[in-house]
């Protein structure tokens, strides 16, 4: 396998900026995942590392080697895109086998490749079928062979479980880490899915825009956000965010915005003090809000639930605080009801604060 390096990587269409100045290294072995919403240059970056798009500026390297002119073929990576892109006519073993001919491998290699490349994805019994007598998964696992066979440097996703019901997408997550964990190859995912960014990447690549917005293992960049955006991205329900003040009141140090009045704990209080502005924007996730008793002047938020999701072990809250909307993650047991009013409890280590223009993180 080999390592993947991009310097000051740019992509534009006319005046449209699609990527700028993506610096990234991809270390030997590594499963990195580049994620965010549609539309913010993530596919363009692996289409060009596919050699499928024309860099407009900046440096590729494979393994050591500038591959900016390379044809995709010369590159020694394999693509598995999200619509598979099998034969229909063929079967799964000459799907498998296609490229291998195309280069005039010997037959026994081509045949011991399919067939390890099918053990591993155990899809041994559907070689003989073709693609249209295959379920999703399986179909999936067929680009995913046709890719393995190859033994290529680096492997390529473009979003291949988009097409996937729920249920499949959980398992075929699970396949596709197992599978890297027995090639140990080098990986460039793409998703637009965070839940699958957090759950299989060691290293995850968040962008908007055009532009990366941090580079982190997954509980990093959950636990500490460079920025509102990353803080609103990576995690489920996202992240509730409040406008409001800082101001210092009888020796104690408070976030207070229209019905909320927070007292913020001492390590983060010190450094908010020497914050050159007043207005911020607050953080809290939706399992940082327990239920608790109104009884808690500076420590509680009062709400009024709308409405009440119930998924088994957990219980979505929306509220209302005033004119504005929260969400709140809270356990099964709740005695919330529909229209009623409750007390919340912002756990006070993880709250969090951003600069009300540039949104990046006042505390890491």
């Amino acid at each position: 396998m080999a390592k993947v390096v991009m310097e000051k990587l740019n992509k534009y269409y006319g005046e449209v900026m699609a990527v700028k100045d993506l610096d990234l290294e991809i270390p030997d072995k590594e499963f990195v995942v580049l994620v965010g919403p549609s539309g913010c240059g993530k596919t363009t970056t692996l289409r060009m590392v596919a050699g499928l798009e024309e860099i407009t500026a900046g440096n590729i390297y494979i393994d050591d080697k500038l591959v900016n002119h390379l044809p995709p073929k010369d590159r020694d990576i394999a693509m598995v895109f999200q619509n598979y892109a099998l034969y229909p006519h063929m079967t799964v073993y000459q799907n498998l086998a296609f490229a291998l001919s195309l280069r005039k491998l010997p037959k026994a290699e081509i045949d011991q490749r399919v067939k390890e490349a099918a053990e591993i994805l155990n899809i041994g019994e559907l070689l003989q079928r073709k693609p249209k007598a295959l379920s999703g998964g399986q179909r999936q696992r067929v680009a995913v062979g046709r890719a393995i066979v190859r033994k290529p440097k680096v492997f390529l996703f473009d979003e291949p479980l988009s097409n996937l019901d729920a249920k499949l997408r959980v398992q075929m997550r699970a396949e596709l880490k197992k599978l890297h964990e027995r090639l140990q190859a080098t990986i460039i995912y793409v998703t637009h899915d965070q839940v699958e960014a957090m759950t299989m990447g060691d290293q995850i690549v968040v962008m908007k825009d055009g532009l990366k917005q941090q580079v982190g293992p997954p509980l990093g960049l959950y636990f500490k956000p460079a920025n509102k955006f990353v803080a609103g991205f990576i995690g489920s329900p996202a992240m509730n965010f409040i406008e409001g003040d800082l101001l210092s009141e009888g020796g104690e140090f408070y976030f207070q915005a229209a019905g909320v009045k927070l007292k913020v704990a001492k390590d983060k209080a010190e450094p908010l003090r020497t914050y050159g502005k007043k207005r911020v924007i607050f953080g809290i996730r939706p399992e940082d809000l327990p239920e608790a008793a109104c009884a808690l002047p500076g420590e509680t938020i009062e709400a009024v639930v709308e409405v009440m999701e119930p998924l088994g072990c957990e219980v979505y809250l929306d509220v209302k605080i005033g004119e504005r909307s929260l969400i709140a993650r809270v356990g099964p047991t709740t005695q919330a009801k529909p229209h009623a009013a409750i007390c919340l409890q912002p756990s006070p280590e993880n709250m969090r604060f951003f600069d009300i223009e540039t949104e990046e993180a006042l505390l890491t």
